[in-house]
């Protein structure tokens, strides 16, 4: 492969992807491991630390650019390993990894022996040879850096990675997640149309709607397929502010502008104030990271503008608190009644094993009802879970019901089923309970 250099009975399990045949190896691959030996042999023993990384830094600027595009080249390599594994993510680097590439493939991490092994060193410059000299900097004064990778094949094609580049015990880690070239089809998600109606700009010109969930469990897959329905059903302006810019929407029915924090704008907040000078419908938060980032989302948010995000939570009413929580005592009272006014839609997701080997989706919806906004705006957000559980026609359910729906529908297991749900004790009294009951 060319590349040139810029993510009722039980189903039989698929065949797991063979570790024992990779992919055949390109000539450039022992050219890269011999520049990879030479230069970490010629670094002097006795520097250590963050000292040492930078010395592999300037050595990276002083390189020359056929030896950087080997690297790049040995570095695409691993990557295309993942499409043949069918991986979401490689880690590479640090301590941890004991110089093996390693993949995640359907939820399971491993190590790849037919990548071969590498030392500390050598990772430490694979790793940093795929970054700028001021993304080097940044990560240097950070320990940590952000940034999008994107491999172009002679074809026309490329293929697009999230990365978070970090320190493990004073050497450079990485792990990259690969960024899918299509989008989940929005009926996919089998959404009720109540919960349709908030998310679409056709029927709901604004308020805040949420996807939350921990790491990996696909909170920007159902963002993008969101995004994607109203830009191919209403006419619009969207604008995506993230850090990175994953997937790379093409305008249809919206203009759709992607801003990358770092790249594009310098964060988050600036990202969203910006996106009000620029006639948008639609803003587009990559993540609510911060008090600053939250109470700026509520205020644009109030001022007439959709506003879609994300948050690292694992239920509804742990997102609402969540937000309040985040922002200082005086101002609670204020968010609170705020985010009862500007609230239209939380949806809290899982990717949970399935009997065929993958993963499913399980889903937790909460619909901005006025009793709901009564709860959040009385402090009284213990109430929304029963609130949840009773709003099934509604459009609303609970973690434990989607849960409880995959098990009798013998797509998960039930102890998948009991380890993913949030309340152990409520499903195990709905799955004793009649289909009509729950």
């Amino acid at each position: 492969m060319a590349v040139q250099t810029q993510q009722a009975q039980q189903p039989p399990k698929p065949a797991a992807p063979s570790v024992s045949s990779p992919l055949e190896t390109p000539p450039h691959v022992p050219e890269a491991q011999k520049i990879l030996k030479e230069v970490s042999t010629s670094l002097p023993g006795t520097v250590t630390g963050l000292e040492r990384q930078m010395m592999i830094g300037d050595t990276m600027t002083r390189m020359d650019e056929s030896q950087k595009q080997k690297l790049l080249a040995l570095m695409n390599y691993f990557l295309a390993r993942m499409f043949q594994l069918g991986a979401s993510d490689i880690d590479m680097g640090g301590y941890g990894s004991q110089g093996s590439i390693w993949y995640r493939v359907f939820g399971s991490k491993k190590p790849d022996p037919t990548m071969g092994k590498y030392t500390p060193d050598e990772l430490n410059i694979l790793i940093q040879s795929i970054i700028g000299e001021r993304q080097r900097s940044f990560l240097y004064e950070n320990r940590n850096l952000d940034f999008s990778h994107m491999i172009h094949y002679e074809t026309g094609e490329f293929r697009r990675f999230r990365a978070d580049a970090y320190f493990d015990l004073d050497q450079m880690a990485l792990n990259m997640r690969a960024i899918n070239n299509t989008i989940r089809p929005y009926k996919n998600l089998e959404l009720h149309p109540n919960a349709t109606k908030m998310l679409s700009l056709a029927t709901t010109k604004e308020g805040m709607c949420l996807v939350t969930g921990i790491t990996g469990s696909g909170k920007s897959s159902t963002l993008d397929a969101i995004i994607d329905a109203n830009n191919q059903t209403v006419e619009g302006h969207i604008v995506i502010v993230a850090s990175p810019i994953e997937y790379v929407h093409k305008s249809a029915r919206c203009i759709v502008r992607h801003r990358e924090v770092g790249r594009d704008v310098l964060s988050f907040k600036e990202g969203a104030v910006q996106a009000l000078r620029q006639d948008p419908d639609i803003i587009m938060i990559g993540e609510l990271r911060d008090p600053e980032t939250i109470l700026t989302a509520l205020e644009i948010t109030d001022s007439g503008h959709k506003v879609f995000s994300t948050l690292h939570t694992a239920s509804s009413v742990e997102s609402i608190d969540r937000i309040i929580g985040e922002t200082p005592p005086v101002e609670q009272e204020r968010v609170r009644n705020r985010l009862g006014d500007t609230l239209r839609c939380v949806i809290s997701q899982k990717l949970v094993p399935s009997l065929d080997g993958k993963r499913v989706l399980a889903k937790e919806v909460l619909l901005a009802t006025p009793s709901v906004k009564a709860a959040i705006k009385n402090n009284n957000t213990g109430e929304i879970y029963q609130m949840i559980s009773e709003g099934l026609e509604s459009g609303m359910t609970t973690m434990e019901q989607d849960l409880r729906k995959l098990y009798v529908s013998k797509k998960i297991s039930l102890e998948n089923a009991m380890n993913y749900a949030n309340n152990k004790r409520r499903l195990q009294q709905l799955l004793q309970m009649q289909p009509t009951d729950a």
